[in-house]
């Protein structure tokens, strides 16, 4: 009985842990989009991400855990670390041109793109059915950014790719997560993300004012906090219990994207968001049962 106490109790920890973690990288992204206003990516990239490598070094020097730091494969944890890097200068460009809640929306395409590649890349079986939801989130994901209209905006493939970058980051943190610390996972990215937005310098960075740098130092603070809570979530509960709760990002970007900027989601991001989340529900649906069956 004690233990099925524990069980739930850790995971309606994981859960709230989950929720917690997208609704602060949600703010981080809101943060980030409002310095994009006035700086360049780049150097918004370069403080946010100095500010969390900083962070992530400082706690683990004090709680004595550097050795979590210490690499397996270099070459894996470098690729992960440059997957990183692109995927989110292309969120970051993303936000600078899209609202808010549109951003969000076509990032939730990732879940099938990590459906579509996993595979060939990590030798799992997609049936017939998974491939059918793949299609109609992608349908989905055509009626939000409506290649051939009138007011279809180029800036909508940023998110697009950013959402393929970022499965194949994802697919990659899956073979190196048994071997590598998540600490060090972070770490190493971040790094990759300070020294990359660093060499953007030459090119044309801008004064920083204190509001900017306490809005980045907010970004990052959100940043590392969101991916702390959703590491926590997966270490109390199932991924297939708590990764739904990653869909109530869109609620808080409509929530902060009104407030901040009065964007309202167009009717078209209406219709086909609930395709796309549609979609990724019944892949982490069909994924959670292959799971339970091994």
């Amino acid at each position: 009985m004690a233990s099925a106490a524990t069980s739930g109790s850790n995971t309606i920890r994981g859960i709230f842990s989950m929720i917690l973690g997208g609704a602060t990288l949600t703010m981080s992204d809101a943060a980030t989009k409002w310095l994009t206003t006035s700086l360049p990516i780049g150097e918004i990239l370069f403080v946010r991400a100095l500010f969390v490598t900083i962070a992530i070094g400082v706690i683990l020097w004090r709680c004595n855990r550097i050795q979590d730091l210490r690499i397996v494969s270099l070459p894996n944890m470098s690729l992960r670390s440059f997957l990183a890097v692109g995927s989110t200068f292309l969120v970051v460009t993303s936000l600078s041109k899209l609202p808010l809640n549109e951003v969000i929306a076509i990032l939730f395409v990732g879940p099938l793109f990590i459906a579509l590649l996993a595979g060939p890349l990590l030798g799992e079986r997609v049936g017939l059915q998974r491939w059918l939801a793949v299609l109609i989130g992608f349908a989905g994901m055509l009626i939000i950014v409506r290649p051939g209209a009138q007011t279809f905006q180029i800036a909508a493939f940023f998110p697009i790719c950013a959402a393929l970058v970022a499965a194949f980051r994802d697919i990659v943190t899956r073979k190196i997560s048994t071997s590598e610390k998540s600490s060090a996972i972070l770490f190493y990215s971040t790094l990759a993300l300070t020294l990359i937005g660093l060499a953007t310098f030459p090119f044309g960075w801008k004064p920083m004012t204190f509001n900017d740098i306490g809005i980045a130092i907010l970004a990052g603070t959100f940043f590392g906090l969101g991916h702390y809570f959703i590491i926590e979530g997966y270490r109390y509960a199932e991924a297939s219990i708590i990764a739904p709760y990653r869909y109530l990002n869109l609620i808080w970007a409509v929530i902060l994207g009104y407030i901040l900027w009065k964007e309202i989601p167009s009717a078209w991001v209406l219709l086909g968001t609930p395709l796309v989340v549609g979609s990724g529900l019944y892949i982490l649906y069909d994924e959670g049962k292959k799971s339970r069956a091994r």
